[in-house]
């Protein structure tokens, strides 16, 4: 998941972004000012939006309704020092998802970023089911047909972002933007690696069945198992989202 982070005070950004990247494990890009934040919102695509509201240049409030404008549904995360009812109301009808008023628990931001950035992919619950997967977003654990699959972080991440995106071809581009920041060196096999250690791993959890993980020569990746025979890439996608398991 890739997050942008919108924050002028350099040593709560540093500590959040780290929080971010070695927790979930998070690609995290940072802006110092909202303009900076503005332009990098419009060029990338991202998962979850952290947002300060006292910026220089733009502040918050400012730059959330420019978001929700074009039409930008990113969900948002406010971080404010604000915490009276009118200035909340005013956020929520300006398009913000969450906020979290200073000082706050790490914990709890990053439990609220996940809650978010899995209500943005339409599932609200943590265990995603796919194709015989059971995704735990939570305890990042992985089970195929019930067997426990013992994935890399990176391997893991990679799994989840496929998951969310049920037999769409996801380009390596695409793959490299999302799990890495902006300082990453994209020119790089990396992402093949990392893929061809995933499928092996799938696979081997369930050596009777088609592979789960599929590359399209020139194009990417994507979990395609059982395809109905006939039905091309590029054609309808008769395949339901992932779903959650119930209990929220």
């Amino acid at each position: 998941m890739r997050v942008l982070l919108v924050e002028d005070e350099v040593r709560l950004a540093e500590n959040l972004a780290a929080a971010l990247r070695d927790g979930p494990g998070f690609a995290v890009d940072w802006a110092e000012d909202g303009l900076t934040g503005d332009d990098l919102a419009g060029n990338a695509c991202y998962d979850l939006i952290i947002l300060d509201l006292m910026l220089p240049k733009l502040d918050g409030l400012s730059l959330l309704r420019r978001l929700r404008a074009r039409r930008d549904k990113t969900p948002v995360l406010i971080l404010t020092a604000k915490d009276g009812s009118g200035s909340i109301i005013q956020l929520l009808n300006a398009g913000a998802d969450d906020y979290l008023a200073k000082p706050f628990d790490l914990g709890e931001l990053i439990a609220r970023a996940k809650a978010l950035i899995r209500r943005g992919k339409g599932a609200a619950h943590p265990t995603l089911s796919l194709l015989g997967l059971e995704v735990n977003t939570l305890e990042q654990s992985v089970r195929r047909q019930g067997v426990l699959v013992d994935l890399s972080p990176t391997e893991y991440r990679i799994l989840e972002y496929l998951i969310h995106r049920p037999r769409v071809i996801v380009s390596k581009q695409e793959l490299l933007e999302h799990l890495y920041d902006y300082n990453w060196e994209h020119h790089s096999n990396v992402i093949e690696v990392h893929v061809s250690n995933l499928r092996k791993k799938l696979d081997a959890a369930l050596p009777e069945a088609d592979p789960i993980v599929e590359t399209m020569r020139g194009r990417g990746y994507r979990l395609a198992a059982g395809l109905p025979p006939g039905l091309s890439s590029s054609g309808p996608d008769p395949t339901p989202p992932p779903t959650a398991e119930p209990g929220l």
